[in-house]
């Protein structure tokens, strides 16, 4: 016997409204500035990039130093921003920290920026 489900769609209203469809308020324009802020930065992308890129979209601290040819304190730092942002989750494993994509951080920003 074949059973009907109805089907609920779980990322309505997840996310603010698109740009285009709506003002945003001052909140929403002051949390949006932030984030995007974290992304207005050469070293930030390739960073996001790199990590994302990874296997299982995760990577060491000491794997991402070499590849943007910055000091550890600095890559830490833009890591920093980009986890407080949203973008990235960090775990610790011995001495190592570790970062993941949190899943769904770039496509809520796409949804923002999308005119239709």
């Amino acid at each position: 016997m074949t059973t009907m489900l109805e089907v609920t769609d779980v990322t309505a209203g997840s996310c603010c409204a698109s740009l285009v469809r709506e003002p945003l308020t001052a909140a929403e324009a002051d949390q949006l500035a932030t984030t995007l802020k974290a992304l207005a930065d050469p070293a930030r992308l390739r960073l996001l990039s790199i990590v994302a890129a990874s296997e299982g979209a995760e990577a060491c601290v000491c794997d991402l130093i070499e590849p943007v040819g910055l000091s550890q304190p600095t890559v830490s730092h833009h890591l920093k921003v980009l986890t407080t942002a949203g973008f990235l989750e960090r775990s610790k494993r011995g001495t190592w920290a570790y970062y993941k994509l949190v899943p769904g951080a770039l496509d809520r920003i796409s949804q923002l920026l999308v005119a239709s």
